[in-house]
């Protein structure tokens, strides 16, 4: 018989369970506070449970808690993990350590069907999705995890297509309960894929990225076949029915490609573009693989891009590029891993 994975459930779902096993009416805020409080990673830990009742849930029940399969670790510090997804998929999360934070980099999917042409997971196509328990294990299973500052939803796959289990997890990242993570803590990247976006939007408090890369509609969707289905103007309209002035930000992610989208006139266009939106942009080096015919960026170009911009009035920063001797940079998580 199929266990029942307790990391994911929400306190309500938990204590439901938990009451149809005749197990005491605490047992849930037992079983929250020891997983999400105290990182315990078996029953047994669990002391202030009977050990009757410690046995019963280990014969009905698993935690959901795997550590990672593999681990690679880049010169710079940054620290790729594989996990195995519970469909035997090969998903990423990446451990950026800086001076003052640290950065968790997570995947809400094992692959993407957004199938954008500069990105190795979009290469890769869709393989399945993620739970709220295999989300949150990237977190609590990370050796880590305590020294966490940050969390974005950047790695594998496209939150917005997995809205339930990326808000279900969010809740319990946030939730008083659970991690108490303030949700200006969490970052999560969308294509724009309007449905689900608009859920994280009205159902979460956490900072929303998008991902952007060209002002020009037509050279999007040569590189982003969703644009089609989730056009960036409509996604656009809907971001200025929100309010984003006050501590909830709001940012555009811009890969720099070379004599693509990294010319002035391609600038200007951003500006009139993103015009009445409360917002900043980050530029980010495209980190270039095989089968792939765009090109990053000169250094030179990407610097004088942001200072344009930011004379201009448009709040741009250029993000360190971290990672990539090991593919952990952005764009580049492409696991082909699958369990026999």
């Amino acid at each position: 018989m199929e266990k029942y994975i307790i990391l994911g459930k929400s306190f309500e779902e938990l204590k439901t369970w938990t009451l149809d096993q005749d197990l005491p009416s605490f047992t849930a805020t037992q079983l929250f506070e020891w997983i999400y409080r105290k990182s315990a990673k078996s029953f047994d830990e669990m002391t202030n449970i009977s050990l009757q009742n410690r046995e019963l849930l280990k014969e009905k029940a698993e935690l959901g808690l795997y550590s990672p399969i593999q681990k690679s670790t880049s010169q710079d510090g940054t620290v790729k993990y594989l996990f195995s997804s519970s469909g035997g998929y090969g998903v990423e999360a990446v451990f950026i350590p800086e001076d003052y934070r640290s950065t968790l980099c997570v995947s809400s999917q094992a692959g993407c069907k957004m199938h954008c042409t500069f990105c190795m997971t979009g290469r890769m196509g869709f393989k399945a999705q993620l739970s709220a328990a295999e989300i949150l294990n990237q977190v609590l299973s990370l050796p880590e995890s305590a020294s966490l500052s940050n969390i974005v939803f950047m790695g594998m796959g496209e939150p917005a297509d997995n809205v339930d289990a990326v808000i279900q997890s969010l809740n319990l990242l946030t939730s008083a309960r659970a991690m108490a993570w303030s949700p200006k803590r969490i970052t999560v990247s969308s294509i724009g894929v309007i449905p689900g976006l608009k859920r994280l939007l009205e159902e979460t408090q956490c900072h929303i990225a998008i991902s952007l890369h060209s002002a020009d509609t037509a050279q999007r969707l040569a590189w982003m076949p969703a644009e089609k289905s989730w056009p960036l103007l409509s996604t656009l309209e809907m971001l200025k029915t929100y309010d984003f002035s006050k501590q909830r930000r709001l940012s555009f992610e811009y890969i720099m490609f070379k004599n693509q989208n990294d010319r002035i006139q391609d600038a200007r266009a951003l500006l009139r573009l993103l015009n009445g939106l409360r917002c900043r942009l980050n530029l980010i080096r495209f980190h270039a693989f095989s089968d792939c015919e765009l090109r990053g960026s000169e250094e030179e170009q990407i610097q004088a891009f942001a200072a344009f911009l930011n004379n201009k009035g448009l709040n741009t920063t250029i993000r360190q590029s971290r990672g990539e001797d090991v593919e952990a940079a952005c764009g580049m998580l492409s696991s082909m891993y699958k369990s026999t």
